[in-house]
C-alpha cells in the first residue's frame, strides 16, 4: 500500500485494494494476462466470462491465480434472455427475415451464402458459470446486465466473495443494495460496450443518463450505504479526479484498458481507438442488446434500415458468420469494436500497470490527496 494511503479508503476496504480503478470485464479483452496485470498494480483487474463453458471458466480463474496473489473479479451478465436464451423458432418471421436482410447485404463481401433462417439455439451458460465461480470462491463477482438475486448474493457471501454489481439507473443501485451487493458501479451513457440493464428497453431509455448526472444522484440516493464506482467518460487521471469529487469511491474503466499492451483485443480494435476521428453510437445489430461501440458502416445502414435485433444473444448468433470474417480480413465495418465516448482522449498503447500508476498520481495531483 502506498505510503500515503489509499486514494479511496473505502473501496479500499471494500474490495482489498490499494488504487479505486477497477477494469471492467469485457469478452474477447479481459483475459488471464489483463486482469493479473490491473490487480498486480493495485487496481481490480476482471476477467470476462459470458460465453464461455464452465471449465474454461474454471482454468482462466486458475491461470489468474497463477499470475497473481491480488483480488480479482470474474464478471458475466444476469440478463434475463442471456441467462436463459429465447428459443429461435419463438422469434417471428418478419423479425428474422428483417434482420438477416441487412447481414444479407454483406455477406457477398466476404462470398457467404445468404439466409433468412433464424440462428441455431444459444447455450444457456450463464448459470453454470456462476457455479464455478462459487466453487472457486473468487474474491469479487463483477454482475453486469441483470440485478444479482438475493439468494445469489448469499451464496457468494457465503464464500466470501464480494460483489460488485454494474447499474445504469438509480433505480437499480438501490435495488441492488437492497439485495445485499456490496459495491454499485453506476454506468453513465459515455460508456463503452453494452448497457447495464436486466431486460432490453428501446433506444430511448437505453440511452439513460450521462455519468455527470448519474454519479452524484447514486451517491445521494445509497447515502454512504455502500461504495459507488463511477464508469462512463473516464480514461485518465483527471476523470479519476472529477468523479472522486463528485462523490465516487472509484471508477470502472473498459475503453482506456481495450487499448492497452495486455489486452486481447486486436491490433484493428487498439488503432481504431487511438488514431484518427471516433465518434461512437448505441447500436443493438452486433449482439442483440443495446452496446456503445464506434461509428461504422454497418451501424449507420442497421440503424436507418428498421429491422429489429433478434432477442437475447441471438442477434450475434445470426451474424457470427459475417463478423467473424470481417475480423479475419481486418474489415473495421463490420465488426463491433466497443468504445466509450471518451475514446477521442485516447494516443498511446500502454501497459496496464503504467494507467493504473499514471491514474492514481494524477489523480492524487489534482486532489492534493
Amino acid at each position: 500500500m502506498p505510503a500515503e494511503g489509499p486514494l479511496s479508503p473505502r473501496l479500499a476496504a471494500a474490495l482489498s485494494i490499494d488504487a479505486p480503478i477497477m477494469q471492467s470485464g469485457m469478452a474477447g479483452v479481459a483475459g488471464p494476462d489483463l486482469v493479473a496485470a490491473v490487480s498486480n498494480a493495485g487496481g481490480l483487474g476482471v476477467m470476462a466470462a459470458l460465453r464461455l463453458e464452465p471449465e474454461v471458466v474454471r482454468r482462466a480463474i486458475r491461470r489468474v491465480r497463477e499470475a497473481t496473489d491480488k483480488p480479482f473479479g470474474v464478471n458475466i451478465w444476469l440478463h434475463r434472455d442471456v441467462r436463459v436464451s429465447p428459443d429461435p423458432s419463438a422469434i417471428p418471421n418478419d423479425v428474422v427475415r428483417g434482420s438477416q436482410a441487412v447481414l444479407n447485404h454483406y455477406r457477398p463481401r466476404f462470398d457467404l451464402s445468404p439466409t433468412l433462417e433464424p440462428p441455431p439455439p444459444a447455450a444457456d451458460l450463464v448459470d453454470a458459470a456462476l457455479e464455478v465461480m462459487i466453487e472457486e470462491r473468487i474474491p469479487v463477482f463483477s454482475a453486469g446486465l441483470g440485478i444479482p438475486e438475493p439468494q445469489l448474493v448469499e451464496r457468494f457471501h457465503r464464500v466470501g466473495t464480494k460483489i460488485v454489481s454494474m447499474v445504469a439507473t438509480v433505480e437499480d443501485g438501490v435495488a441492488a443494495v437492497a439485495n445485499g451487493v456490496d459495491v454499485v458501479a453506476a454506468q453513465g451513457t459515455e460508456s463503452g460496450g453494452h448497457r447495464s440493464y436486466g431486460a432490453k428497453h428501446d433506444l430511448a431509455q437505453a440511452t439513460g443518463s450521462s455519468t455527470l448526472v448519474l454519479v452524484p444522484a447514486m451517491v445521494d440516493a445509497l447515502d454512504g450505504r455502500v461504495p459507488v464506482l463511477a464508469a462512463g467518460g473516464v480514461v485518465d487521471g483527471r476523470g479519476l479526479a472529477a468523479m472522486l469529487a463528485l462523490g465516487a469511491d472509484g471508477v470502472l474503466l473498459g475503453t482506456r484498458f481495450v487499448a492497452t499492451m495486455e489486452s486481447e483485443a486486436s491490433t484493428l480494435w487498439k488503432r481504431r481507438l487511438t488514431e484518427g476521428t471516433r465518434p461512437t453510437t448505441l447500436t443493438d445489430g452486433f449482439t442483440g442488446q443495446w452496446a456503445r461501440v464506434l461509428t461504422t458502416e454497418f451501424t449507420e445502414d442497421w440503424a436507418s434500415s428498421g429491422a429489429k435485433a433478434l432477442p437475447g444473444l441471438l442477434q450475434s448468433a445470426a451474424g457470427r458468420d459475417l463478423f467473424a470474417a470481417a475480423k479475419e480480413a481486418g474489415d473495421d465495418q463490420l465488426q463491433p469494436l466497443y468504445a466509450g465516448a471518451a475514446a477521442e482522449q485516447l494516443s498511446d498503447i500502454p501497459s496496464a500497470a503504467d494507467v493504473v500508476h499514471e491514474m492514481v498520481a494524477e489523480a492524487r495531483a489534482i486532489l492534493g490527496r
